[in-house]
């Protein structure tokens, strides 16, 4: 019994320890606790729930776009231009997991050098392992980390990412997709799939042959959408916000407090950079910015943030589910159950019931 109590303390002071570390923005601590959150241990849960109270500061801004775009470039070029403007920056870098490790490639990592030895800006590389979408499923908790350890500003890169994987919006605040000159992305860029999320379209290389016709192609998709009511997500539905309706109209569960967005939309323009020289970075920081004071006054941040809230909630609880019919499943019940089914004894609908009601 005293070994357990003394446990319990020792445990209590690592945690107190490492949350007054990452408050302080202390760099150690604040890779520790990602670490922590990342590998999914038993303690994350209670550090994430002490340090949400001090996030929700940061700008978080997605970066994504199909792979060769530049991104990884063009995330360095702009934290140096934060940095330049006396702003903090940190990064979360998306990178595909290695075969052997099961870790992360750091392949980004290795494109961020320029940023190494600056104490304001910190890079994590996290694996995909296995998530779909272009993040790992603990994406959104690493940022509450960096959120709470008081980065001004957060970027989060996906690994290079087709039309169906748009997980980003449930991440950040602001979202740039990148594309690139000469890669014969026009045409899937018409395809409305990654151009729904977009806040700000990128053509990063824009000193290659080409870039006339890739400004052009996104121009063009801009113009047909003028017209067309911008959109918030919820369940990786598209849901209308042009009227002055409830947010609780708008995506059934969330606060009625907030009301849906003014008429005056936020207009995404094409930005033009050349992430290896920094031309265009700048205007693309404060183009970025320009688009966090819209959110601020429009009242769309806050909706993207309960829509945010949402999310996190329903993977949460996901999450938990999961490791419950993993516990009502080991391997030999497993088995036997999935031979009871092949033989037709019994079948998949009522074995899943059998496993529900042991988890409830």
């Amino acid at each position: 019994m005293k070994k357990t109590l003394k446990t319990k303390r020792w445990a209590d002071l690592m945690h107190s320890k490492l949350m007054q570390g990452v408050l302080e923005g202390n760099r150690l601590q604040v890779a520790r606790a990602i670490t922590l959150v990342e590998n999914e241990q038993p303690d994350a849960p209670s550090l994430l729930s002490s340090l949400y109270t001090h996030a929700g500061k940061a700008h978080i801004i997605g970066i994504t776009g199909a792979p060769g775009t530049g991104k990884s470039t063009l995330v360095t070029a702009l934290a140096q231009s934060y940095r330049r403007a006396d702003l903090t920056v940190a990064i979360v870098a998306i990178d595909p997991t290695s075969p052997f490790s099961g870790g992360a490639l750091l392949g980004d990592r290795v494109r961020m050098r320029a940023l190494s030895g600056d104490s304001g800006a910190f890079i994590r590389s996290m694996a995909t392992r296995g998530s779909l979408g272009g993040l790992s499923k603990t994406t959104s908790d690493a940022v509450t980390v960096l959120d709470a350890a008081g980065f001004d500003r957060i970027l989060v890169e996906t690994v290079g990412v087709g039309q169906a994987e748009i997980e980003i919006v449930s991440t950040a605040h602001t979202t740039l997709v990148v594309e690139a000159p000469g890669m014969g992305d026009e045409v899937q860029a018409i395809k409305a799939g990654i151009l729904e999320i977009a806040d700000l379209l990128v053509v990063n290389k824009a000193d290659r042959p080409g870039v006339d016709k890739t400004i052009q192609a996104l121009e063009m998709v801009l113009a047909v959408d003028s017209g067309v009511t911008r959109q918030v997500r919820h369940h990786g539905q598209l849901l209308p916000v042009n009227m002055m309706q409830p947010v609780s109209e708008i995506a059934p569960g969330l606060s009625s407090d907030t009301k849906g967005l003014p008429e005056n939309q936020w207009e995404i323009s094409v930005q033009k950079t050349v992430a290896t020289s920094g031309d265009g970075v700048d205007l693309l920081r404060e183009r970025i910015d320009e688009h966090h004071r819209w959110l601020v006054d429009s009242g769309e941040l806050a909706v993207r943030e309960e829509l945010r809230i949402s999310k996190t909630i329903e993977n949460i609880v996901r999450a938990d589910l999961n490791r419950r019919i993993r516990k009502a499943m080991p391997a030999e019940t497993s088995s036997s159950m999935i031979e009871r089914i092949r033989q037709r004894i019994s079948d998949p609908y009522a074995e899943a019931t059998s496993i529900l009601s042991r988890i409830t």
